[in-house]
């Protein structure tokens, strides 16, 4: 029998609970920041930026973000940097993020009707003022039901970030099992807290996604 209280353990866990944020707020910022760099670059006219994003893209989608991770941590170390696990894991998801992120809002970019495009052109407007004034704001709208469920994703791949040794929760939890033999409490805890904030995204998107809708129909 355990040791340890119900609530000690789900205490445990709840503080554990905030690196878990740490790093899906961290890799769901800079991926964002980079995904719009690499989406930019994708959209472009520029043969060779097309490329660039192309390669990008293709690299760390074909690749596992496991392995990435590993290439993140222990790569690096061949060379002789030291590099900290939560670096390696917000690295490694970060590039992860982008490009899947970046390929998310192209979709929605090329669902822009062509003629928005035409008429900001009509406008001598460059390229960028093009995304930034027309066609970015009218993408968000339809962003944000794949971009909150890809946060998801992101929240439920730093349980990977374990293998290199950063203790978010899912190290936590399986720190906490191997301490105290009561898997059913540990785990059935991790299992609702991961529910819980992946629902919170969900709903989170719903209620944008119906404020963004009824302020683009007024």
């Amino acid at each position: 029998m355990s040791q340890f209280s119900f609530w000690e353990i789900l205490s445990a866990l709840l503080m554990a609970t905030r690196y878990t944020l740490m790093l899906s707020v961290g890799a769901l910022v800079g991926g964002s920041l980079l995904g719009l760099v690499v989406l930019m670059l994708r959209t472009s006219k520029v043969g060779v930026f097309v490329r660039i994003a192309i390669g990008f893209t293709t690299i760390f989608q074909s690749t596992p973000l496991l392995m990435q991770m590993f290439l993140a941590f222990f790569g690096l170390a061949l060379f002789g940097f030291d590099v900290p696990a939560w670096l390696a894991a917000s690295t490694a998801l970060t590039l992860w993020s982008a490009a899947f992120l970046s390929d998310i809002w192209r979709g929605c970019v090329e669902a822009i009707p062509r003629g928005q495009w035409e008429a900001s052109s009509s406008l001598a407007m460059t390229y960028t003022e093009q995304m930034m004034y027309v066609v970015l704001p009218q993408a968000i709208r339809i962003a944000i039901p794949p971009t909150v469920g890809f946060s998801v994703q992101i929240v439920k791949s730093t349980a990977i970030a374990s293998i290199v040794g950063f203790a978010e929760l899912s190290k936590t939890g399986a720190t906490i099992m191997n301490a105290t033999f009561d898997p059913l409490t540990v785990y059935g805890c991790t299992g609702a807290i991961y529910f819980c904030l992946c629902w919170l995204l969900t709903r989170t998107s719903a209620v944008l996604e119906r404020k963004l809708h009824v302020a683009h129909r007024n």
